[in-house]
């Protein structure tokens, strides 16, 4: 870099020399990397302190540094709140620079301690970069060196990113304006923030190495190292967060965030949920509810529905039989008869309504036809591809709340215990209806990797709850209660369509609703690992068989014809023992 000394060499006896770069007075180095590096500078011209950034390296030729300064100027046109106001693009004796407007702010390098920062004070300010990140990248922009000096932090307004189109790219030729090359960028600077962030809740730089652009050439696939935040810091990092910023920084390429809207969805996800202030997932799942309903009338719910308005009188149990054939239909009746107008016009108790006989009862045969013909027709406003996953979840809801009355102990209603399981899977038929391209990318999430090498084990994805954090900011389960909420279902009804953890071990049921929650439970994780490869079922199996046998007195083979899609104890089973299992199928 051109460096001019208003000092001869010979007063080497003096403080510090005055430098100059061009007009600017160089007060102080405030950040340096392989790529950049950014200067505070006193413009003579109106006395103002700015900060000046230019690449690490001049540009190679005249063509190379007209290149520059064009893309440099574009950049300079993209006006966001979160991106660093542009004074001016220049260049002396050929070496190219950006300058901009400090204000009275400082950097986001400048505040970390070892420390750290706490994950709520953040979380903000990394949204309102990655906001300014996007609009760069939607217009064109990439930034391709974003380090913590550049991220500027005032005591009021929004973060704001300096530094875009700075850098020299890898490969500065004319292929570097391609539109695969933009994306790999725009893909590296999600990645440097997400590094950023890491580096601001550990309190400690990623790989001991405080230029994000060396930590990212020894990360995947250009190197072997891992970035995973520690477990132990200054500051707690909530569950869902560490999923997101691990997920930012995967080892693997394919887990990680392809572009900065998908990051910011997820924080804002997780800020909205731990703020509880509304907005967020939640808030966004009940306001698609209230356009598109729960859940659509699955395939055939217009002859269903037609078939309803044609009745008389049926007996209650019948036709509960035919509501339960459409899952949307059965929740649509458990919302009507649990809102607070109809409990409070029937003597109806204060418990929640959980059988369909007994809502068919209370709202009669009108209520019903008025439920019937509410549905959005199938598939509602998913495409065909979203539809089919939607279908397939359905049935395999379904499966599960057949599985939960055939294991169920005796005595307990198996409509109680049907609807119990189906509304364990609310949450995922919710996610698949009205977020299908999360849900999408959720399953992506959870896909095992081939492994790099012959004969080493299959790269795991991640589980269902991580995938949610990483995509949604929230769980699934938290989405299932919003809707139940709504509905008007009380706490304990919350906790049994809540599943029991993986994690956690069952030793017993202390209560009848545990009883029904556990059986709902066992019986979703019985088609669950039916799904699994072959080689993997029997082992899953036999762990459900051992976590529940205490508490439900069932027994392997009990778990085994279960998920064969047999009742233990029915004219099918091998053993033909009689059934003590009855209810609906």
């Amino acid at each position: 870099m051109p460096v001019s000394s208003s000092v001869p060499p010979s007063a080497a006896s003096r403080p510090q020399a005055v430098r100059h770069f061009g007009r600017f007075q160089l007060l102080q180095l405030v950040g340096k990397s392989q790529r950049t590096m950014l200067w505070l500078v006193a413009d003579p011209r109106n006395g103002q302190d700015l900060v000046l950034a230019m690449p690490r390296n001049r540009p190679a030729d005249a063509t190379a540094l007209d290149r520059w300064l064009q893309a440099a100027r574009r950049a300079a046109r993209i006006d966001h709140p979160s991106l660093a106001h542009v004074v001016e693009v220049g260049e002396v004796e050929q070496w190219p620079y950006i300058s901009y407007d400090r204000g009275n702010s400082a950097s986001l390098a400048e505040m970390l301690s070892s420390k750290g920062m706490v994950a709520a004070e953040l979380v903000p300010r990394a949204l309102q970069a990655l906001q300014g990140l996007a609009f760069a990248h939607e217009a064109g922009a990439s930034h391709q060196d974003l380090q913590p000096t550049m991220l500027l932090i005032g005591d009021s307004g929004p973060c704001r990113v300096l530094g875009v189109g700075v850098a020299l790219g890898p490969d500065d030729s004319s292929n570097a304006g391609s539109l695969h090359a933009h994306r790999l960028a725009a893909e590296r600077d999600v990645l440097a923030l997400g590094l950023v962030m890491h580096q601001a809740l550990a309190g400690q730089a990623p790989l001991e190495q405080t230029d994000i652009s060396l930590v990212i050439e020894r990360m995947p696939p250009q190197g072997r190292d891992i970035v995973r935040l520690p477990w132990s810091t200054a500051h707690p990092v909530p569950e869902a967060l560490r999923a997101i910023v691990n997920r930012a920084t995967d080892r693997q390429e394919r887990q990680r965030y392809r572009n900065a809207r998908t990051l910011q969805h997820a924080l804002e996800g997780w800020l909205s949920t731990q703020s509880g202030v509304g907005g967020g997932p939640a808030a966004q799942l009940l306001d698609r509810v209230r356009a598109n309903g729960v859940l659509p009338a699955v395939p055939g719910g217009a002859a269903r529905a037609a078939r309803l308005a044609l009745m008389e009188r049926e007996r209650t149990s019948e036709l509960a039989e035919i509501v339960l054939q459409d899952t949307a239909l059965a929740f649509e009746l458990l919302r009507m008869v649990n809102s607070a107008q109809v409990r409070a016009a029937t003597a109806a108790g204060s418990g929640p309504v959980m059988t369909i006989r007994r809502s068919i009862a209370m709202l009669g045969l009108d209520g019903v036809r008025r439920a019937a013909l509410s549905l959005r027709a199938w598939p509602g406003p998913l495409n065909e591809t979203h539809a089919a996953e939607m279908e397939r979840l359905l049935e395999r809801a379904r499966r599960a709340a057949r599985v939960a009355q055939w294991l169920r102990p005796r005595g307990y209603d198996a409509e109680v215990v049907f609807l119990i399981a189906l509304l364990q899977n609310l949450g995922r038929l919710v996610l698949q209806y009205h977020f299908p391209e999360e849900a999408q990318q959720m399953r992506r999430l959870m896909q095992a990797a081939p492994a790099a090498k012959a004969g080493e084990p299959d790269e795991p994805g991640m589980t269902e709850e991580g995938a949610a954090f990483a995509v949604l900011g929230t769980d699934v389960e938290s989405l299932a209660a919003a809707v139940t909420r709504q509905w008007g279902l009380d706490d304990s009804m919350l906790h049994m369509i809540r599943r029991a953890s993986p994690a956690a071990p069952i030793r017993s049921a202390d209560s009848d609703d545990d009883v029904l929650r556990l059986s709902a439970s066992c019986a979703n994780e019985v088609v669950d690992a039916s799904s699994l490869p072959p080689p993997q079922q029997g082992n899953a199996l036999q762990r459900i068989a051992q976590r529940y046998a205490r508490a439900l007195g069932v027994t392997l083979r009990d778990i085994q014809l279960a998920s064969q899609g047999i009742a233990p104890g029915s004219e099918e089973d091998p053993a033909g023992r009689a059934s003590q299992h009855g209810g609906l199928n």
